[in-house]
């Protein structure tokens, strides 16, 4: 998946001078679909087919609360069944939320547009579906995570970061140490930043083997945040293939401890 050039195409917008629509082109892989070949899963549209912002699974038997995914860099929501499967298996309600410019929707890329969508999309999933609200982001959607669920800190229960890192400039300096990153990125995705006051419970999990964001990035965001806090190391996993190195076990402890009086 394109997700895997993560760290690859940086160099290429930063070699181009950084300039923000190259940045957004070389960073974002949107895949264009319909609001019914997004769905053609089985999934239902969100909140409904004609106001889309993503698709929604029902909790194996009575919910328990209502998990919303943020996904990676590449392709669109539908793509993301499998953590639909997995969240709902721990009886949750499950949101794949789906990004403007992605999929059915329309609208611009980079981090402003994502971020305030998102922050929407998860005060949306408060209101309809009340607490507890879990909020998930893998990759790129960490990155997004992280910054909405700080805005929406108070519809927040847990947060749940999958192959993050703590800034995105962090993992575009270790690709491409020779170039000036800090000066030419617009989007930041500043983790550390964001959730300094957090003050709910985050799970970091992170992939020993990942080569696109290495596992330091995410074990500095895990010493950077505040209590309370639990790190899931996947020891055979790398940034792509870590679905298939966890098990129900490792979902259910995760969002377990999420939900934690």
């Amino acid at each position: 998946m394109a997700a895997a050039a993560l760290g690859l195409v940086l160099a290429g917008a930063l070699l181009l001078g950084g300039p923000a629509l190259m940045q957004d082109r070389l960073l974002y892989f949107p895949a264009k679909v319909s609001v019914a070949q997004a769905s053609a899963g089985g999934l239902q549209p969100w909140p409904s087919a004609l106001d889309f912002r993503g698709l929604q699974a029902p909790a194996a038997g009575t919910a328990r609360g209502t998990a919303i995914v943020f996904h990676g860099n590449a392709g669109h929501a539908g793509q993301r069944d499998h953590l639909a499967a997995a969240l709902a298996g721990t009886g949750l309600r499950v949101i794949l939320a789906e990004y403007p410019g992605y999929g059915p929707r329309d609208g611009a890329l980079g981090e402003a547009p994502l971020v305030a969508d998102a922050a929407e999309s998860i005060a949306l999933a408060q209101r309809q579906f009340g607490p507890p609200l879990l909020v998930v982001g893998e990759s790129l959607g960490a990155g997004v995570a992280a910054a909405a669920a700080a805005q929406q800190r108070d519809a927040v229960a847990g947060l749940m970061l999958i192959t993050p890192w703590d800034r995105l400039e962090s993992v575009a300096s270790f690709h491409y140490p020779w170039l000036p990153v800090k000066w030419l990125l617009r989007d930041r995705y500043d983790s550390v930043a964001h959730l300094a006051g957090f003050g709910r419970p985050v799970v970091v999990a992170v992939a020993a083997q990942d080569d696109i964001v290495p596992a330091r990035f995410g074990e500095a965001l895990y010493r950077a945040l505040p209590e309370p806090k639990r790190m899931l190391l996947m020891a055979d996993a790398g940034h792509n293939d870590w679905p298939g190195r966890v098990d129900a076990a490792w979902w259910q402890q995760a969002v377990d401890f999420m939900l934690a009086p």
